[in-house]
């Protein structure tokens, strides 16, 4: 889907963890064809001092799809079992 010329007002939605959760949902937003900005608070010049006193990072997109961005990311929050407890 091509985005250009459309206005929409983007907002932050909610706070990473880590580089991985952020790196899972980008993926899946960019699956679903969402725009979204994944934002780090990582600074090289304090050595990630904003990260241990803010968190890693947060995700920003449209308004409109807050929704579809918190369900993704409860998804990729949810602890996964292990098919076949070997038992």
């Amino acid at each position: 889907m091509d985005h250009a010329g459309m206005a929409f007002s983007v907002v932050k939605i909610a706070p990473l963890q880590n580089e991985i959760e952020a790196g899972l949902l980008r993926d899946e937003l960019t699956e679903r064809d969402i725009p979204h900005c994944i934002i780090s608070y990582h600074d090289s010049a304090f050595d990630g001092l904003f990260q241990l006193v803010r968190g890693w990072g947060h995700v920003e997109a449209a308004l409109e799809h807050k929704e579809t961005v918190m369900l993704a990311l409860e998804a990729i929050r949810q602890p996964h079992s292990e098919s076949g407890s070997g038992n």
